[in-house]
């Protein structure tokens, strides 16, 4: 029976007014998408950073002087990496590009056939080149026509490639502000938070926290290290495009499963592409095989462990969801705020296993499955007064 029916109605009312805020916010972060991504980063960056500025701080350096000296190591670290980086890409998309012909050929010419030995249909029929284009042909006029929609695109990819112009040179300015600012922001939240939540605020953003570091910095390392052993190693068997499938293979390990079987499915098609034997096929195997022994005994245990804690099938989820979403901001987040969402989760079920609800406005009793059936009929009832003796 409700013994106040107004402050129920208050309490109901609050409710749907943060409900109603947390809906638009939501919204405006899906229209300001665009807009958020570079501040997204530098937030992150900043984040990573502000650990080493406070460590420089405790040796002595003023704030300011230990944010330049760790803004300037992660812009050493950006260019070195695009030195290393950039034109290895782009000599492998370059044999990419001038192999297609080559590729082809081995698709419809030896792949192909075989497949329909094995399955008996007919799968060139599919893949002629008249039909090809007559479907291409009657799914523009249906979209509008050709003309139409690269004219629209032309003109929409004028204000994209300004838009990623204007994003790039923000993110080093905004990753400095964060850095140098970082724990006056983390003071100015705290202080906002209402005094009756503090202490379950703290401890939850400092679980996310853990969580998110172990993550970001561990998972970070994890797939520079294999995306660099896999691309040496497919290098080192003599694929055309080994370097550029390794580094595919480790830029998606932070997706479990996912990365090791692209990997394996690009690297043993082009062995095959290439080489036509299954001497390099097994090589290739070898390679991503010595690459998940390392990853799963050494690399992730020493460097990210079990922190995140999410199931493959949620980090999938997480990832296709954020960019459904939000586009390339959301894939950004997804993990991230995935490994928040879990640890409130888990203080949620916590909670919960504590509440009246859970145990039903009493204790559980367990009974011991072996103990005696004469004394399990004698034993009271809760709620009723034990016999007398």
């Amino acid at each position: 029976m409700i013994e106040n029916p107004q402050l129920e109605i208050a309490l109901f009312l609050r409710r749907l007014q943060w409900v109603a805020i947390a809906l638009g916010v939501l919204w405006l972060v899906w229209l300001l998408s665009p807009v958020l991504t570079p501040f997204a980063v530098s937030l992150l960056l900043g984040w990573m950073g502000d650990p080493l500025v406070d460590r420089l701080e405790e040796r002595g350096l003023s704030r300011n002087t230990g944010v330049i000296l760790v803004f300037i190591l992660m812009v050493v670290l950006v260019v070195v990496l695009m030195l290393i980086l950039v034109p290895a890409i782009e000599e492998q998309i370059r044999t990419l590009v001038e192999q297609t012909p080559r590729y082809r050929d081995w698709l419809l010419g030896t792949a192909i056939p075989w497949v329909e030995r094995r399955v008996g249909v007919k799968i060139s029929d599919y893949l002629d080149l008249p039909h090809i284009m007559e479907l291409v042909r009657s799914n523009w006029e249906r979209a509008g026509g050709m003309a139409t929609t690269v004219l629209a695109y032309i003109s929409r990819s004028g204000f994209a490639l300004f838009g990623w112009v204007a994003n790039i040179v923000l993110i080093p300015v905004i990753t400095f502000f964060f850095l140098r600012d970082w724990d006056l922001m983390v003071g100015r939240v705290s202080l906002a938070i209402p005094r009756a939540y503090v202490a379950t605020v703290t401890q939850l953003a400092s679980e996310s926290s853990y969580v998110l570091g172990g993550f970001l910095r561990g998972q970070f390392l994890v797939m520079v290290i294999l995306g660099v052993m896999y691309g040496v190693g497919l290098w080192g068997v003599g694929l055309d495009l080994g370097i550029l499938i390794g580094l595919i293979a480790g830029l998606l390990t932070f997706v479990p499963y996912l990365g090791p079987a692209s990997g394996v499915l690009m690297g043993v098609v082009a062995a095959l592409m290439q080489y036509g034997d299954f001497k390099h096929v097994a090589l290739v195997l070898v390679v991503f095989g010595i690459g998940q022994v390392i990853e799963s005994y050494w690399l992730t245990p020493k460097l990210v462990g079990d922190r995140i804690g999410l199931h493959p099938v949620a980090v999938i989820f997480a990832v296709l969801a954020g960019g459904q979403l939000f586009g390339f901001l959301g894939m950004l987040l997804a993990l991230p705020m995935a490994a928040v969402v879990n640890v409130l989760l888990r203080y949620a079920h916590q909670r919960y296993t504590a509440s009246q609800l859970y145990s039903g406005g009493h204790p559980t009793i367990l009974l011991d499955p072996y103990l005696d059936k004469d004394a399990a009929a004698q034993a009271p009832v809760p709620g009723q007064e034990p016999p007398q003796a």
